[in-house]
């Protein structure tokens, strides 16, 4: 089943173009990540998807249905959590998931089971002042999902959290949609990207500039590796005079051990390897699959060179 059905979206706000006429679609049971720095129209199409903001063109369907801010009914089928922490202060986590509750009409059993899957049992009757920021993400995710939501739209969800946060919460992502349920994310942590999502798309200047499954723009945009640590058994100038003569490339160094990474496609692979024997103790030498991050680097910089 679709949950989103985006086509041809666009926003403006006087004569800037927020979003320019994208499209995409998420699936039931899927994570989608949306991806891209600040200020290129991921914000602006939160907004319109989670019915806050209103399209200047273009359709946006959610379960089939057009969403507009006057449609609750498909609205009570999504939970939102913004980057932006919005509880009360005041109230405790308990008291805040109650107050929720009772405005979504959801059951209050719902609280107590929340608090205790996300770990916030012990800190449920403390007031929400006194919550470390992990806490408070966790929090307003139990929140996003009284109402027992069919799609989870997440802005930035483990920004700056802790380890233990962060691992909960991408976990509890994982499940949500094991359960047939959609998931809307949008990240600037390709390593999250790259762990949760089924597919992504990578927004600049408000339009779509790639999009599909990880794996498949890690093949298109990126390169496999093989990196080689060693210890060099020359002395370091000449070491790396003899480096540069094969045109390796250092990607790391930790006190004497340096790494060095050679392009799988380089047909020169083993002959490098051999020579690199004369210089250096190996270490280790294993695959290095391409990453989102190169993926990301590449298609920007490609939009760069077309937009100039």
């Amino acid at each position: 089943m679709t949950a989103i059905n985006v086509q041809g979206l666009t926003k403006r706000y006087g004569q800037f173009v927020a979003v320019d006429n994208i499209s995409f679609q998420v699936g039931s049971g899927e994570v989608f990540g949306f991806l891209g720095p600040n200020g290129v129209g991921k914000t602006s199409t939160i907004r319109i998807l989670t019915g806050l903001s209103r399209a200047t063109a273009g359709s946006c369907r959610v379960f089939g249905e057009e969403m507009t801010p006057n449609n609750k009914q498909i609205r009570s089928k999504i939970g939102v959590v913004f980057e932006e922490p919005n509880l009360y202060a005041r109230l405790s986590g308990r008291q805040n998931l109650q107050f929720f509750a009772t405005l979504y009409g959801a059951n209050k059993d719902k609280v107590s089971e929340l608090l205790d899957e996300y770990k916030l049992s012990e800190a449920g009757n403390k007031p929400v002042a006194h919550y470390s920021k992990g806490m408070k993400q966790r929090l307003l995710i139990c929140r996003a999902l009284l109402n027992d939501p069919q799609l989870l739209v997440l802005d930035e969800p483990t920004s700056g959290l802790d380890l233990e946060s962060v691992e909960l919460i991408r976990s509890r992502i994982l499940s949500f949609a094991e359960q047939g349920k959609a998931v809307f994310m949008s990240t600037h942590s390709l390593e999250e990207a790259d762990e949760l999502c089924n597919r992504v798309a990578f927004i600049n200047h408000g339009k779509i500039i790639a999009e599909g499954d990880p794996a498949s723009l890690k093949l298109r945009y990126g390169q496999d590796y093989v990196r080689v640590d060693l210890i060099p058994t020359v002395p370091l100038p000449e070491f790396w005079t003899f480096v540069e003569k094969l045109q390796l490339t250092k990607s790391d160094q930790d006190g004497r051990v340096i790494s060095l990474v050679i392009p799988m496609t380089n047909e020169h692979l083993g002959s490098q390897l051999d020579k690199l024997l004369m210089v250096g103790r190996i270490l280790r030498i294993h695959s290095q699959e391409a990453s989102l991050r190169e993926v990301f680097k590449a298609v920007f910089e490609g939009d760069l060179a077309l937009t100039n």
